[in-house]
């Protein structure tokens, strides 16, 4: 007996570390299956074979052949003889690239990700739901299949995902799948419109409803009016005041009673980040080498990698269109063709409001509104989580919009707002058709086919920036804006005063625009859409002038301009608040610590605070105001500022001085207040017993600001460059150690016209000649594949790093010779 136990206990141990090796632990995939030399890892390698030259490919579904070249970026040129044959190709050729990027990403929108990577993600899941991103997908996609050309684009492109996914066999399948150990489902056109909604959320998700309605309960109307005005000192609209209007405008509502919120430590803890942006400005032929009009556009987003942009060139019936779009929807976002280009920044409007409710009972089955109590709404959620049973969420909507949270909970470790309904133009779809607005300016030929096109964008609202071979230039901020009375919604509202409720929209005729103005140019760089002179209210909170007044400063000196003029500008690094605000900050500097002592240049061992002060001072003065590479002044101005402005507001609104969310005094008005209100209240720091001034915060926040930099480079040299500072990232979208670039040399800051920051930074540039034939240029940071393995992964990365860009291939016919073209393919039905 004894001599069958040691081949029975090795054969039990095989077979329980063989289970253990192809079943996920935790957090730790299969172990077997990621390094089977058949199925894992290694067959994500990329070799010549696997894109040859010449293929021919056949595909299920196809009406025609269509032709596709390939050119030395792998940008696809897609050439096809019908419409659901052209966006067919686009969706299975996408899907080959980036299936995994546009299936994660349509997840993270759904409130899905607990599916893949278990109860860790439920709190994310529920949150997406709960602010209704997979409701306003579903709206939006019930507007969008009534159209007749949008429901074949969406149902034609997700049958190419599909032709592409069942093609695959698990092997086969991208790296983060094998990792995070689950497989591709079938795409279907409710992710595209959930793409989109993605997007409303980043560029239109962040709201201060919540603390200004604090704030206004601890300072009352005047304090608050005078600090947060809702125009600013310095402004630069995308719209020049003066600006004919071109229409009569409707009546706006009556502001009601002002609203007394309930003072609430509580905030949405997951917002967008606020530095998300972009520019785009265009030139008229008059300021042109060509005569023709120039375009350019930098989208100003999250840097991850895969990228956030896929180029494509699509020719089919009626257009031939190259530019990029987000991997997973369809046509072309950004881009041009040979007779107008296009390009978007975000507007940054008030689009999304706070309700605060009064339910019945604690039951929360009715709430009060227009004098009566009316149903609530019960939506149950189910949402499957890996390895625990299904998870049943019950959220809440009233007429306003979903009940976010209805109840107090940690969230994200965090309390969230309770008993608050959101009104956010990304959940109405009537008369909205996003897809439909790309595919007609695809097909644009002029100003008139513009026009029409964004008759249906609704959101984000966007700064849709336009030039025509034909000679024109235009902008407008576009999209689905309430109707709205002066400052309704920049404060928590009443959810029982109808007359609080959004009563109707701005008519899309109707919104801020500009064609052909006498300057010669037009730009926006995310900064107020109007001035004081339009008529309706669309928000207080924008971007800082800065980039907006340096674009237009350089666009107004701009002679015989040429496509490389409008790079440089892209690549600008001026700092506008730096030229601003250090003269006057190291003016009023106390002569003390600005003369210090004039000892020789401190080592680590013997610097003392004077001789580091006095030097600080001195290599300030000789600093240009560029935020470059190796910028040392830029690094010490900014954490100098930075620490200025706490120092100046934390005791008035932080929250550990006051127990409430608030939010500080925009960059604008705090740079007034310093300038030219050197006696103000606020200067003093209330909880010390001394009175402090100017000269004394700038003391202590500049010491401040060498501390640390000593800390954490040393003494000060070349290592305090303001690349180390920045330190900019491009990580990997799942987070994935290793395969993104840490650190990256770049300039650029948020606050210049290369905004290029920490973890957000020009995601596309892109700049258009449209004279004859049209040149245009492009790059973004990565690549055209999201195979970490391939050469395609990150190869455009160094030329976007040293602000270089490529020249698109734009063909006319797909038998087209060109030198850069590598590959050829057919696929056929």
């Amino acid at each position: 007996m004894l001599r069958w136990l040691k081949p029975v206990l090795a054969l039990l141990t095989a077979v329980v570390l063989a289970w253990v090796l192809n079943t996920k632990q935790g957090d730790v995939p299969p172990v077997a299956r990621l390094l089977s030399p058949y199925q894992g890892f290694w067959q994500n390698g990329e070799s010549a074979a696997d894109f040859p030259d010449q293929q021919t490919l056949r595909l299920p579904g196809l009406h025609q052949t269509v032709r596709v070249r390939f050119d030395d970026r792998r940008v696809p040129h897609i050439f096809a003889d019908n419409d659901h044959d052209l966006y067919y190709a686009q969706g299975y050729l996408t899907a080959r690239d980036r299936l995994w990027q546009m299936e994660f990403m349509t997840r993270v929108a759904a409130g899905r990700i607990s599916e893949v990577v278990g109860e860790r993600a439920l709190e994310y899941d529920r949150f997406q739901r709960r602010m209704g991103l997979p409701f306003g997908a579903e709206n939006s996609l019930r507007e969008m299949l009534k159209n007749d050309t949008t429901r074949l684009v969406l149902e034609s492109y997700s049958a190419g995902v599909n032709a592409y996914i069942s093609q695959l066999s698990p092997r086969e399948y991208p790296f983060e799948y094998k990792l995070l150990d689950y497989a591709p489902e079938p795409w279907q056109p409710l992710k595209c419109a959930l793409l989109l909604k993605l997007m409303a959320w980043d560029l239109s998700g962040r709201s201060d409803d919540l603390r200004l309605s604090n704030i206004l309960s601890k300072y009352g109307p005047d304090v608050t009016r005078d600090l947060f005005p809702d125009f600013p000192f310095r402004a630069d609209p995308v719209v020049p005041d003066g600006t004919p209007l071109g229409f009569q405008p409707l009546p706006v509502p009556p502001a009601p009673v002002p609203f007394a919120a309930a003072v609430s430590g509580l905030v949405p803890t997951r917002e967008p980040d606020a530095e998300l942006g972009s520019n785009n400005f265009a030139v008229a032929g008059s300021r042109t080498a060509s005569g023709r009009p120039l375009l350019a556009n930098d989208p100003h987003l999250q840097l991850n990698l895969p990228s956030i942009w896929y180029q494509v060139q699509l020719h089919g019936p009626g257009q031939n269109v190259y530019g990029v779009t987000i991997p997973g929807a369809p046509a072309v976002i950004i881009g041009f063709n040979a007779e107008v280009a296009w390009g978007v920044t975000n507007v940054g409007g008030d689009v999304l409001d706070w309700y605060q409710l009064k339910f019945k009972d604690a039951r929360r089955r009715e709430y009060w509104h227009a004098g009566r109590w009316k149903p609530v709404r019960r939506v149950v959620e189910r949402i499957a989580v890996r390895g625990r049973p299904d998870r049943l969420d019950t959220v809440l909507y009233t007429h306003h919009g979903p009940v976010v949270y209805d109840q107090n909970e940690t969230v994200f470790n965090k309390q969230t707002p309770v008993r608050h309904a959101l009104r956010w133009t990304a959940h109405d779809a009537a008369g909205a058709n996003e897809v439909l607005a790309f595919v007609k300016l695809n097909r644009a030929r002029n100003y008139q086919d513009y026009d029409r096109a964004l008759r249906t964008y609704a959101s984000p609202a966007q700064n849709f920036i336009f030039a025509s071979r034909s000679g024109d230039v235009a902008i407008r901020p576009n999209g689905l804006f309430p109707l709205k009375y002066a400052e309704q919604g920049k404060f928590i509202l009443d959810g029982s005063d109808p007359r609080q409720d959004w009563q109707g929209w701005i008519p899309m005729s109707q919104t801020p625009r500009v064609l052909n103005p006498a300057r010669g140019y037009v730009s926006s760089a995310n900064q107020h859409s109007a001035g004081p002179g339009y008529p309706y209210y669309l928000g207080w909170d924008y971007a800082p002038w800065d980039r907006a007044h340096r674009i237009n400063g350089q666009l107004a000196r701009m002679r015989r301009a040429t496509a490389d003029t409008l790079r440089e500008l892209q690549n600008d690094d001026l700092g506008l608040n730096a030229q601003l605000m250090l003269p006057w900050m190291l003016a009023n500097l106390p002569a003390a610590v600005a003369t210090g002592a004039t000892a020789a240049p401190a080592t680590a061992a013997t610097t003392t605070p004077a001789t580091s002060e006095a030097s600080a001072r001195r290599l300030l003065a000789r600093w240009d105001y560029h935020y470059s590479a190796e910028a040392v002044g830029a690094t010490l101005f900014e954490l100098w500022y930075q620490e200025l402005v706490r120092r100046l507001w934390e005791d008035d609104f932080g929250k550990q001085a006051t127990g409430l969310e608030m939010r500080l005094p925009a960059r604008d008005r705090t740079n007034q207040l310093l300038l030219s209100e050197p006696r103000s209240p606020w200067i003093d720091d209330r909880r010390t017993p001394q009175r402090e001034t100017t000269p004394d915060l700038l003391t202590t926040s500049l010491q401040f600001a060498l501390d640390s930099l000593t800390r954490k480079f040393g003494p000060l040299g070349p290592k305090w460059a303001w690349a180390n500072q920045k330190s900019t990232d491009i990580n990997h979208l799942a987070q994935l150690p290793g395969f993104g670039h840490q650190d990256v040399v770049c300039g650029g800051s948020p606050g210049s016209v290369n905004a290029t920051g920490p973890r957000n930074g020009p995601s596309w540039r892109m700049v258009v000649d449209l004279a004859t034939p049209v040149r245009a240029y492009g790059i973004f940071p990565g690549g055209q594949s999201g195979n970490p393995a391939s050469a395609y992964y990150d190869d455009m990365l160094e030329s976007w790093r040293t602000g270089r860009l490529d020249e698109l291939v734009f063909l006319q016919a797909a038998d087209e010779n060109h030198p850069r073209l590598q590959a050829a393919w057919r696929l056929e039905k």
